[in-house]
């Protein structure tokens, strides 16, 4: 069984940051070797994926926050990082980590990020 617990989710002003973390712990080998991802769903809207960073710290993002957020991870605490700058109205939403190695797919429950002045 593996867990994903994120957190750094919270209300913040138009303009403002925050930093979300998402921690695997349970049985996965290191996150050196999966495939990790940002997911978001808005109020209203479907899930969209925000960012990827690959297996070769290879990262993507989509067109809506490039430029302002960063995916990175530290593999030494199985961490996944979505540092997220310049934050705007449209950024409020859920934020989901979810990682796949090996074939397995696996999601945390979600921290909500709300911007609002």
């Amino acid at each position: 069984q593996v867990q994903l617990v994120e957190s750094g989710g919270g209300l913040v002003q138009p303009g403002g940051s925050l930093r979300l973390s998402c921690a695997a712990s349970g049985s996965i080998l290191s996150i050196s070797v999966a495939t990790c991802y940002w997911y978001r769903q808005g109020p209203g809207k479907q899930r969209e994926l925000v960012a990827t960073i690959g297996r070769l710290g290879n990262t993507d993002y989509a067109d809506s926050v490039k430029g302002r957020f960063a995916i990175s991870r530290d593999s030494a605490k199985n961490t996944v990082y979505l540092e997220m700058n310049s934050l705007k109205f449209e950024d409020t939403a859920v934020y989901y980590c979810n990682i796949q190695i090996f074939g397995n797919n696996y999601w945390g429950e979600g921290t909500q990020v709300t911007v609002s002045s």
